[in-house]
């Protein structure tokens, strides 16, 4: 428990990444307020926090002003799956502009400071490999996953702004790929696509050859980087990248979870999504450096327990529909 209690909004706070952060932030001690639209959140991932009288959940769109009294902020907002941000690009667009600048202009009105999720799809299709915080990206500002590249984009612009014209204390992170319990079934990422498929005894996909690579950091491991990234001195901006330095083939995470479930299902291939990146790996130094984090969850451990969450999920009938 912390020795300074403060209250904190978590916007996107039903969703998976922010329900594992608003319990470790409770936890810690503080009184948390969570915002969420319930686009892609879901109640099931904070049902279990609402009989805590330190947490407060608030259904709202920050594309709209959000008008609280906090002393931290943590931006959390935004469809992350292609298959969630493509179904209303234009929204998807908006969430990540127009919710960055309510967010900012709450901070500033309250001199807080203020937290963004951002994303290595910032990099796009890498040609530099793994990537550094200094790398510009290789983005198609037109193509199908520009909504949320650009969008990201866009939000670090405007956190940048604001703390070199308003001198708001900003905190910056670049996820890579992320997983663990309470990820959507339905969402598109590989972890949970190939699990569910693995568990219902279905074909797992592989887009391409499998060759492409991507490097998965347990949400554990994540939350704990968030935690130490808001906590740092004011000077401290970022951008820092946050995620797993060891990157795996997409053919060799569907047959380790093959062999974790113990399923019968078939490696089947489909053709490449449009701007789907070959390779993404991060460079975590400055992580090590600044933050003193580094992932401990090791693969086989974090899928075997998002493994067993959504075991569980299936057994209940939760993913029936």
């Amino acid at each position: 428990m912390t020795d300074l209690k403060k209250r904190i909004l978590v916007t996107g706070g039903a969703g998976f990444l922010g329900s594992h952060l608003c319990e470790r932030l409770l936890a810690d001690g503080h009184d948390v307020l969570a915002v969420d639209n319930y686009f892609t959140g879901q109640r099931d991932n904070i049902s279990h926090l609402m009989g805590n009288p330190h947490f407060e959940i608030m259904r709202h769109d920050i594309t709209f002003p959000l008008y609280v009294e906090v002393d931290e902020i943590y931006n959390l907002a935004c469809p992350a799956s292609p298959v969630r941000y493509q179904f209303d690009p234009v929204q998807t667009t908006k969430v990540n502009v127009l919710g960055a600048v309510n967010m900012l202009g709450l901070a500033k009105r309250l001199k807080a400071k203020v937290f963004q999720a951002s994303t290595s799809e910032v990099y796009g299709d890498p040609t530099v490999h793994p990537q550094t915080e200094d790398y510009r990206g290789s983005v198609n500002t037109i193509g199908p996953r520009a909504c949320y590249d650009e969008g990201k984009r866009c939000a670090e612009t405007l956190f940048f702004d604001y703390f070199r014209q308003h001198q708001l204390r900003i905190k910056v992170v670049r996820i890579f790929n992320t997983y663990g319990p309470r990820m959507h079934p339905n969402d598109g990422r590989v972890v949970s696509n190939f699990i569910v498929q693995a568990l219902r005894g279905e074909n797992i996909t592989i887009f391409g050859d499998g060759m492409q690579t991507r490097a998965f950091c347990y949400v554990d491991d994540l939350i704990e980087g968030f935690v130490r990234m808001m906590a740092t001195q004011d000077d401290v901006t970022g951008p820092i990248n946050l995620g797993n330095p060891v990157e795996l083939p997409m053919i060799h995470l569907a047959e380790r979870i093959v062999e974790l479930t113990g399923t019968k299902s078939r490696l089947i291939n489909h053709p490449l999504p449009v701007d789907d990146p070959m390779q993404r790996c991060p460079d975590i130094s400055k992580a090590r450096d600044t933050l003193g984090w580094q992932p401990i969850v090791q693969l086989d451990e974090g899928l075997s327990r998002t493994i067993a969450y959504f075991d569980h999920q299936l057994a209940a009938g939760f993913f029936n529909t």
